[in-house]
């Protein structure tokens, strides 16, 4: 390919694909100030609605004053060409039949000719042209017809003024003259005469008319115009009226929204507009009311249980003394009370642990936590947190199958608050497993890793995906739990997750098992757009659907 040649037409390329892109842009931007400005769209459809009525308007008038000014102009061109007529009769009728035709016709021409104030001829209906035409079948081929401007006259018109019994016809017809076309009225009638058959034809220039509809017509359009603008204007000005309170009414609703709850609106005058911002205020205050409830309220409930789980540990302090040196002791109790004190050794951990997860999670809704990131590699967390799980795993039934990268996993965590999180989703996984694998797998890319916890146990039911990071809640309260958990595993990691800047997510299905993601930055304040993983296990999809990621050989197996 000669560069020379191609260089113009790439840059023919280049220059359509940008006219192309700014034309997109700018139509975007327009259907979104179209979507977002209700004076926009309010000014835009009055002025389609105000052009279509004037436009119709308009014509309607154009067509009015066209009519009338024609109608006028025929009443007066037929009354002249009357007058006309008697001029040739009487001009017609006092020549020697034995004169050439030419003559009398032309005699009869000037005489109309003369008988105006100027040389073309002028009356009620303005200037003329008159014109003598003689049809007899005898009159011979090299003889004169006319007299005037013949060609001006349509034959379509001639032959209707000789088969019809009016004796007065008019047609409007536009013929070249000079290079210029020129639109007359022509009145077409019969003159009685004894010695020949002469029509008489009078054609009215229309150049007058013509003018008086111009200026009508550009009357009509700058009318248009300025009434059109006008009316933008006067629409604009309204709409501005009623879309200015409106607007501060939604600044105000999105300051109060973002926190600021002694935001108002200023009331002015006593208008529905008014009334609007009053009916605004009243409700500001009553949620800002409920709101200051329901934080004290809250604050109340955080103190109480934060207070309570402090009181309560030092009492779990001498139970659990006590219950330490009864189990030392066991082998000497019969076999019931010996069962009864490892059930109570048992009962004191969950209850410590209940008081510890209340501690935390009253922290978390007070926002007194930090988070303390350092730079530390996932796998090993992930390792730490399968191995806290083994016992329950290896009691319960299921093995645990990991599946990690091969290269480092590093990411800027807190390590303790991930660890927890991997523990509690694989306790929770195990717990409703039934004794089928569990499996943990993990991803990264440049701004996000992600770790999945799948089971193939029981499932979620619908709507149930959204419920399990409430606080307390069970799917099945019947169900035996492995892990003798507190109800708080799920809530304090989802807060966790939050805590890191990432995100935990839930997917289950009656009988499939359940899935749980937790996507976290591999850098603090740096935002990821997608999850590496998908929600939906690569098992569940259907085969129509392709698998994003593909199917890694699983790296350990813990039975």
């Amino acid at each position: 390919m000669n560069p020379a040649a191609s260089g113009p037409g790439q840059w023919l390329v280049r220059t359509a694909r940008g006219l192309v892109a700014a034309g997109r842009r700018r139509s975007s931007a327009f259907s979104e100030l179209w979507r977002r400005s209700l004076q926009l769209r309010v000014v835009v459809s009055t002025l389609a609605l105000g052009s279509a009525v004037i436009f119709v308007l308009g014509m309607v008038l154009q067509n009015q004053i066209t009519e009338r000014l024609l109608a006028t102009k025929e009443e007066a061109a037929i009354a002249q060409t009357r007058i006309a007529v008697q001029i040739a009769e009487r001009e017609l009728g006092g020549t020697s039949p034995f004169d050439p035709i030419r003559d009398r016709l032309n005699s009869a021409l000037n005489k109309l000719t003369s008988s105006s104030p100027d040389q073309s001829g002028a009356g009620s209906a303005g200037a003329f042209e008159p014109v003598l035409v003689n049809d007899a079948p005898y009159i011979a081929p090299s003889d004169v017809r006319a007299a005037g401007p013949y060609e001006s006259i349509p034959q379509s018109l001639r032959d209707f003024l000789l088969n019809t019994s009016n004796r007065t016809v008019s047609q409007i017809y536009t013929v070249d003259r000079n290079g210029e076309r020129v639109t007359y009225l022509i009145v077409g009638v019969t003159v009685a005469t004894a010695n020949t058959a002469v029509q008489l034809y009078m054609l009215f220039p229309l150049a007058a008319e013509q003018r008086t509809i111009g200026v009508v017509q550009s009357t009509l359009v700058v009318g248009g115009l300025v009434l059109l603008l006008l009316l933008a204007g006067i629409t604009n000005l309204v709409t501005r009226q009623v879309v200015l309170p409106v607007r501060r009414a939604a600044r105000a609703a999105e300051r109060f929204a973002d926190g600021e709850l002694g935001e108002r609106m200023v009331v002015a005058g006593e208008d529905d507009v008014a009334r609007l911002a009053e009916s605004y205020n009243e409700m500001a205050a009553s949620i800002e009311r409920q709101i200051r409830q329901l934080e004290d309220f809250g604050q109340l409930q955080r103190r109480f249980t934060s207070d309570v789980s402090h009181e309560l540990r030092t009492p779990l302090t001498t139970v659990r003394m006590a219950a330490d040196v009864l189990h030392a002791s066991r082998a000497q109790f019969p076999a019931g009370l010996a069962r009864s004190t490892e059930l109570l050794v048992d009962e004191l951990d969950r209850f410590e642990s209940l008081l510890g997860d209340l501690l935390e999670i009253s922290r978390l809704d007070a926002g007194v936590e930090e988070l303390i990131a350092e730079h530390a590699d996932l796998r090993a967390i992930a390792r730490r947190a399968v191995e806290s799980v083994r016992v329950i795993a290896r009691n319960a039934g299921s093995e645990i199958v990991l599946d990690l990268p091969e290269g480092d996993a590093i990411a800027e965590v807190e390590s303790r608050r991930v660890e927890r999180i991997l523990r509690n989703l694989l306790a929770n996984a195990i717990d409703h497993g039934e004794g089928k694998p569990v499996e943990l797998r993990m991803v990264l890319d440049e701004n996000a890793v992600a770790v999945t916890v799948r089971d193939h146990g029981v499932g979620l039911r619908t709507g149930e995906a959204d419920l399990v990071f409430n606080r307390f809640w069970r799917a099945d309260p019947s169900r035996n739990r492995h892990t003798g958990g507190t109800g708080l595993g799920l809530a304090i990691s989802l807060e966790d997750a939050r805590l890191h800047g990432g995100g935990l997510d839930a997917w289950g299905e009656p009988g499939e098992g359940a899935c749980f993601r937790l996507t976290l930055p591999r850098n603090q304040g740096v935002q990821y757009e997608d999850s590496p993983l998908p929600l939906l296990p690569l098992d569940a999809r259907p085969m129509t659907q392709p698998a994003p990621l593909p199917i890694s050989v699983p790296e350990e197996v813990y039975p």
